[in-house]
């Protein structure tokens, strides 16, 4: 599907990566692309954002809920003092993606998470000063129209690693900030771009 198309009874147009499932035509409807401030909020879709890596985003939106349980509501306090029992516990969790790399790539991003907090005073302002501050408004006509990755997403990626983060290739973080609002890329027939236009801060 190279341009948004009808999907489900309402008629509505969506973007046509959410297809028919009512799962991920709820998460298109109410979720993505809507701007997201909280420090906390953002450091919960990073990590899941590295966990879809190799995989589909419906797989980890369905484990969603065993992820927060598992991860003790990703809070970065916790996660930064998981134990190696903790993380072997994590491993034969089999209500998550149960990858050895990504888990211990959680606690190293809640580290830097809160080294972040830390010295920056804002998770949410840290990451937002790299698109002005506010919502970058694209009006893609098809989704063969929208990048893979932007000279924002690689320089977050670079700036994530240098401070010790890992699943934060250019990739991976233009796929977070496409989720968290940083850009709307909804295409310009699904009925959600004019909506998340007037969204911002």
């Amino acid at each position: 599907m190279s341009r948004a198309s009808i999907t489900g009874e309402d008629g509505r147009c969506r973007c046509g990566w959410c297809g028919g499932d009512p799962l991920y035509m709820a998460y298109h409807d109410t979720e993505w692309g809507v701007p997201e401030w909280d420090d906390r909020a953002l450091f919960e879709k990073l990590i899941l954002d590295g966990f879809q890596a190799g995989l589909s985003w419906i797989t980890i939106l369905r484990k969603r809920e065993n992820f927060r349980r598992a991860f003790d509501g990703f809070q970065p306090e916790k996660i930064a003092r998981y134990t190696p029992k903790k993380l072997d516990a994590l491993m034969q969790d089999a209500g998550i993606v149960r990858n050895r790399a990504k888990i211990e790539g959680s606690v190293a991003n809640a580290r830097g998470w809160l080294d972040i907090m830390e010295k920056e005073g804002s998770f949410a302002e840290y990451l937002w000063h790299h698109v002005g501050g506010k919502p970058k408004q694209n009006a893609w006509a098809s989704l063969k129209q929208v990048p893979a990755e932007t000279k924002e997403s690689q320089a977050i990626s670079k700036d994530l690693r240098k401070r010790g983060f890992t699943f934060v290739g250019p990739t991976i973080v233009y796929a977070f900030m496409q989720a968290v609002g940083m850009v709307n890329d909804h295409t310009v027939d699904c009925f959600r771009h004019r909506q998340v236009k007037k969204l911002g801060r």
